[in-house]
Formats: C-alpha cells, structure tokens, sequence
C-alpha cells in the first residue's frame, strides 16, 4: 500500500524502493527488455569520446540514438560510424534542445524506454543494467544515477552547486532528491511525452525531475560511477546559473500561486511546502 505526501504542488508516492549501494544493485539480473529501449546521447563537439561511447552503449542497448547539436568536428561522423542513429541541429540549441530532438525520435519509432547519457564519457554504460532493474522492481517512470555517494570526484564547484540546487529542489517537492542535476537517466517515454518541457539548456534536468514529480510518476535514483571528464565542462558558470535561476523563479511563483488558490489559509500552506517530508 502506498501513502502519499504532498506539499502544495506535489503529491506522490513515498513507498519508495532504493538500492543503496552498487554491490546490492548488481545481485540481480535486468529484466526489462532491451528492444523497448534506445539510448539518447546529446553531443556537442565530443569527437575524442563519442565514438568510444556508442561502441560500449551498444553492447548494453542496440538502438542509440546520437544528437549532433551543431557540433564543429567530425563528431557526427564518428557516431554514425560507430552504430548509432544520428540526427544534426544545423546550430548549437542547447542540452535540452537536444534531448528533446532524441526523445522525440525514440518514441516516434516506437521504443517505451530511453536512457540518456552525456556525450563526453563521464558516464558509465557498464551502470546500464541497474536503471533496468530499478525500473522492473519499483515501477519507477524516471530512474536518475546518484554520484553523492562519492561527491569528491566531483570538481568541487559543481559539487556545491548541485547540493544548493538539489536542496532547494527537495525543500519544494517535500522530498529528498540526492543528485539533481545527473544527466545519467532511464525515462518512460510515454510519461515524458505528456510533460510540457520548456527549457533549452542545462536546466533542463530540473525541470524533467520536477515535472515527473508533479504528474504523480515515481521517481528512484541510483548509484553511479562518478567518471570525470577529460575536457572542460560546457557549462557556462554565469549563464547557465541564470538560466536555472529563471526557471527556479517561476516555478516557486507558480507553486506559491497554487497554494494560494487551493489553501483556505495560504500563509500556512505556502510555510508547509517548505518542509521536508510533510505528510498528509
């Protein structure tokens, strides 16, 4: 049986099954199919690692699915050379513009499941097989890869910003939500495929955890390796942070708008979305 806590925007499932560490998430073997899925890779100029990434996806995942987003090397080459689908943005749109673009394909031809996984090799396909099995064995409709377990391979700056952004995020869904920010996700596309997604950029991964969250899908995370990146990071500090901050504004509008309309006494319900693990 299910209970449910809400906050005045969310409301979702609390009985939550979660494998803690990587030694329990491997006694299992994955059960759902692989046909039903396709791997989603987002790239921008990544022509030292793109190839490499295809080639081991594909033992896990026959079918991925590689977004060229306006790359200025031969990384749409080397992708489709090494096995995988691939679609060209003439110019640069942005991460979000991207996955959009890939999920769109997968669920047009018909695949139920897609894993997205970063261009640039910081992560890992051998962790493949866990999004499975945590999708078959919680009926979770988006599993997101959790790098908190091992935070200090993470560049240190990145590492703050993602606990601030993930804090802020779990205060307003009343829900611990570890690793925000992880692009390493197995999605339901037909979940997906009725969220209203706006966002271009980076901030694209909170508006896809939060989304799912308000539309009542269960949502795990999983341990990950934590693989850092031989180049730069393209997230642009000032930029991007704005860009989230926008996204983060109207989103807290909206759900202190919402609590206003439905609460007989707003200040109170506005004061409890703010704590963690309210129940009802």
């Amino acid at each position: 049986m299910y209970h449910y806590r809400k906050s005045a925007r969310y409301s979702f499932p609390c009985a939550v099954f979660c494998l803690d560490s990587r030694r329990d998430r491997d006694q299992a073997e994955p059960v759902l199919e692989v046909k039903t899925c396709a791997a989603v890779i987002p790239c921008f100029d990544e022509a030292t690692t793109i190839a490499r990434l295809v080639a081991a996806t594909r033992q896990y995942l026959p079918s991925v699915i590689v977004v060229d987003d306006g790359s200025t090397d031969s990384s749409a080459d080397l992708a489709g050379g090494a096995g995988a689908v691939v679609i060209r943005h003439q110019r640069n749109l942005g991460k979000g513009a991207a996955l959009r673009t890939g999920l769109s394909l997968a669920l047009k031809q018909g695949f139920a499941w897609a894993l997205t996984l970063d261009g640039d090799g910081q992560h890992a396909p051998d962790d493949l097989p866990a999004f499975l099995r945590c999708a078959e064995q919680t009926g979770a409709r988006l599993i997101i890869g959790n790098r908190m377990h091992n935070a200090r391979a993470i560049p240190w700056l990145r590492r703050q910003v993602n606990r601030w952004m993930s804090g802020r995020l779990s205060r307003l869904a009343c829900k611990h939500l570890p690793d925000t920010q992880c692009g390493f996700r197995l999605i339901d596309l037909k979940a997906w495929s009725a969220l209203a997604l706006k966002t271009q950029h980076f901030e694209v991964e909170s508006e896809m955890l939060m989304a799912f969250l308000a539309a009542g899908c269960q949502v795990e995370f999983i341990p990950v390796q934590v693989i850092r990146s031989r180049r730069r990071s393209r997230i642009q500090p000032l930029a991007d942070t704005m860009r989230w901050w926008k996204w983060w504004q109207e989103l807290d509008c909206s759900s202190a708008s919402r609590a206003h309309r439905e609460s007989p006494r707003p200040w109170l319900t506005c004061w409890d979305s703010r704590r963690t693990f309210r129940s009802r």
